[in-house]
């Protein structure tokens, strides 16, 4: 790309994507609005960089997670949480699906294919909005863990938690993602 103008319309046509990307990743308007302008000057600056060896939007996308993680570091102690968003209140056993043998109270719904449900972009557009819906803490945490994918440690390290407390809040997350996706996905269909 040797046109400094075209790389730029390029990088422009990506913005929309970018901008949903960041908002489901920081929860929060400004600091995704401020990730993705340093992604689009970071990328505009030395384009050069990019040399075509992927996608122009997978370059994006991986400059914007350098981006979230900075920005997620330097506000960890502005997070301001809603109390009725916490999962603290309520008893941890209440969540788990199991009888004491170890054994499901109820059979998981048949997701069918997953594999084949991951190329659909409806699934996707569900999968998104479930995690929309994660209280603030649990949906920061299974995002920094699935889709930015930092290590346990760095989590807790960067959120200052105990390992134990990450576990459950993830294991919280994805119970609430299992059933969310069979009530708006799965048992949709």
């Amino acid at each position: 790309m040797t046109d400094p103008n075209d790389f730029a319309h390029q990088v422009s046509l990506h913005l929309n994507y970018l901008r949903k990307f960041a908002r489901l990743q920081l929860r929060n308007e400004a600091w995704a609005e401020d990730a993705v302008s340093e992604t689009v000057l970071a990328a505009l600056a030395k384009p050069q960089a990019f040399g075509q060896r992927s996608q122009l939007k997978t370059w994006l996308v991986g400059i914007l997670k350098f981006k979230i993680i900075d920005t997620l570091r330097q506000h960890q102690r502005e997070v301001t949480l809603d109390p009725q968003d916490d999962d603290t209140q309520s008893d941890p056993l209440e969540l788990m699906a199991f009888k004491a043998d170890g054994h499901h109270t109820q059979a998981p719904a048949d997701w069918g294919n997953p594999e084949q449900d991951l190329s659909h972009q409806q699934f996707m557009e569900v999968l998104e909005a479930c995690t929309e819906k994660l209280p603030a803490v649990q949906g920061r945490l299974f995002l920094m863990r699935e889709w930015l994918e930092l290590s346990s440690e760095e989590i807790c390290k960067e959120l200052a938690i105990t390992p134990t407390n990450l576990y459950v809040q993830l294991h919280r997350a994805r119970l609430r993602l299992r059933e969310c996706l069979e009530l708006n996905w799965f048992g949709a269909r």
